[in-house]
């Protein structure tokens, strides 16, 4: 917890997803709470409150063994409105984090000045009865050439993933506790290839910044509660508060990075054209 230098900093949450920290946001508190010391306007600063995902890292040991995505977002928007006293805040989300975010403008609209996602993740993600297929079992041969090779590309990078995850994550995970070289393995090969491909990875990912965050998941020996949320959004899927729509009811923002692996999209266009319909 951060608190801005300026005039009236807002209050800021920020939610990590998988396999990744609350130090993650490391570089960009700086800038975010004092934004006039990095050559920015010091209105635009924020209170930043940088959360670790329950099961994840330091917000451990778990206990709710049922603990999914709507959980977390209780759990957070009790901490910013009850505990640090906010009565609205802003959050800035990613991967699994964007599940909770969502969540949060789902539920909380309210008590938020609007929601920032990094990522487009669907409420439903993990749910029904592929919930380890993100292409949510679509027919491939019957979709044009190059809309099937990129929906092709993009479950080949996540497949064997979200697949461990939800299906074999406590066998997973008992190797994974057991052999940091393999847990480093397994953490580092999402870097990888969920990052800029076509960058310099050891220039992009300095050695001190992923030891720092193998190490928090290793001391704490959280990687097993950290997986467990994918499993837990599948055995336990939240129901929304009503059916009216838009799911989200708070401003909401999204970012679309070209250079990410979904879903699938060649240009911007094409990314808003497949976020527009669902």
């Amino acid at each position: 917890h951060e608190r801005g230098t300026g005039p009236a900093p807002m209050p800021l949450l920020l939610a990590h997803g998988w396999p990744w920290t609350h130090h993650h946001w490391h570089k960009v508190i700086g800038p975010l709470t004092d934004p006039a010391a990095f050559g920015g306007d010091p209105a635009d600063a924020f209170d930043v409150v940088a959360v670790s995902l329950p099961g994840f890292g330091f917000s451990t040991p778990l206990t709710n063994p049922r603990e999914n995505y709507a959980d977390m977002a209780d759990r957070f928007h009790h901490l910013m409105t009850h505990i640090l006293g906010y009565e609205k805040y802003g959050i800035g989300a990613a991967d699994y984090g964007a599940l909770v975010g969502a969540r949060m403008g789902h539920k909380y609209a309210d008590s938020l000045h609007g929601i920032h996602l990094g990522n487009e993740m669907p409420p439903t993600m993990f749910q029904g009865d592929r919930f380890w297929d993100l292409t949510g079992g679509q027919r491939t041969e019957d979709l044009p050439p190059a809309e099937r090779a990129r929906l092709l590309r993009r479950n080949n990078i996540y497949v064997s993933h979200v697949a461990a995850h939800t299906l074999d994550a406590q066998t997973l995970t008992h190797g994974l506790n057991d052999s940091p070289a393999g847990m480093l393995a397994w953490v580092l090969k999402r870097y990888k290839t969920w990052s800029d491909r076509d960058g310099d990875f050891e220039a992009d990912w300095p050695v001190d910044d992923i030891l720092t965050f193998a190490t928090i998941y290793w001391v704490t020996a959280s990687l097993g509660t950290s997986i467990r949320a994918y499993k837990n959004a599948s055995l336990y899927p939240p129901k929304p508060v009503d059916d009216k729509t838009p799911y989200v009811r708070a401003p909401a923002g999204f970012t679309f990075l070209l250079g990410d692996s979904s879903p699938g999209a060649e240009t911007a266009a094409e990314r808003v054209k497949i976020f527009e319909n669902g």
